[in-house]
């Protein structure tokens, strides 16, 4: 008996190491960066508005590219948000950005500098059209902003290009029937708690954090952009064909008390680079942004939305070779 209890646990002890060692290498091969032929130099990553998505994520994001990229030294540059972002990657100034769809169109749509060089590599998520309020407010439907103090983002943003589409359905004109505020996500919630304004105008992922955090300290509502009045946004017609409806949940915002969904106008984010990019660096880039999507989501609730299967559809911009590639080589 004792040789053959011998042998058993001899057995089972090879087991185990071979077990073990199988663990040990796949826990190296998660830890380690990826091999030495991975490209090298700089890149830079033009965001958004300090406390925005946009900018939240690209922080996000830049950790996750430092491990599978580790060659490559990654710049962050805060930005007015789409409009700048496609100007500075159009440019050269900037490698990689996210932008709207929307904007993207209309970029293309004026031949503006660069316009033709433009790709994308990812569709990540939608940006929603949120029209925030005091509790309080008489304002219940965009139209009722007349002679209102409103924020409607900075001048190279894609809330600016959506807000003033919403206004112009809703028979206003953004430039003399309300009071404009040119300002970033960064200081119009301040300025709506001291009364600075009456409304402002904010297109982004859901949950906005810096509206959740405004909405836990003052009471504020989303006022709803109805049927009736996206109707009026795509009849337009131009870059319009890239807003779609949609419902802002009641729970997206749970101290705003609402009890109904709210119903808005949403936009895909598109990835966006230029032919120039280098195919290889392009397809690691590519490959980050869809795995670090749990990771990065559990900070930046939007980026849990960003989805393999439609990933790949980045119109109106032509997929970018090295996005190409890496969506080939993960396809079923």
């Amino acid at each position: 008996m004792l040789p053959a209890l011998s042998r058993i646990s001899r057995r089972r002890a090879l087991q185990g190491s071979a077990a073990l060692a199988v663990v040990c290498g796949l826990l190296l091969w998660w830890l380690l960066p990826m091999d030495d032929s991975s490209p090298s130099g700089r890149l830079t990553f033009s965001t958004g508005v300090q406390s925005g998505v946009y900018q939240r994520y690209g922080n996000l994001l830049k950790n996750a590219l430092a491990h599978d990229l580790p060659k490559v030294s990654i710049e962050l540059r805060n930005s007015e948000g789409s409009q700048q972002n496609l100007a500075r990657v159009a440019s050269g100034e900037a490698d990689f950005t996210i932008a709207t769809a929307d904007a993207v169109a209309k970029y293309r749509r004026d031949s503006r500098p660069g316009a033709d060089r433009l790709r994308g590599c990812a569709r990540l998520y939608d940006d929603y059209v949120q029209l925030v309020v005091p509790q309080g407010s008489p304002v219940e439907t965009p139209a009722d902003l007349r002679g209102k103090r409103v924020g409607v983002g900075q001048d190279r943003s894609g809330v600016r290009l959506i807000a003033d589409r919403v206004l112009t359905a809703a028979g206003l004109d953004a430039r003399q029937d309300i009071e404009p505020v040119s300002a970033g996500l960064d200081t119009l919630p301040g300025r709506l708690e001291r009364g600075e304004l009456d409304a402002f105008f904010w297109s982004g992922g859901l949950p906005t954090g810096t509206i959740q955090k405004l909405s836990e300290r003052f009471p504020v509502r989303l006022v709803p952009v109805g049927d009736k009045l996206i109707g009026r946004v795509h009849a337009t017609g131009d870059a319009t064909r890239h807003y779609h409806s949609a419902v802002i949940p009641a729970e997206a915002y749970p101290q705003m008390g609402a009890r109904s969904p709210v119903q808005t106008v949403a936009v895909a984010n598109l990835l966006v680079t230029t032919d120039r990019a280098d195919p290889e660096l392009t397809e690691r880039f590519t490959r980050t942004v869809i795995r670090s999507r749990d990771r990065i989501g559990r900070e930046v609730h939007p980026a849990q939305l960003v989805d393999l299967r439609t990933a790949i559809y980045t119109d109106p911009l032509p997929l970018h070779e090295g996005a190409r590639r890496y969506y080939s080589s993960v396809k079923p």
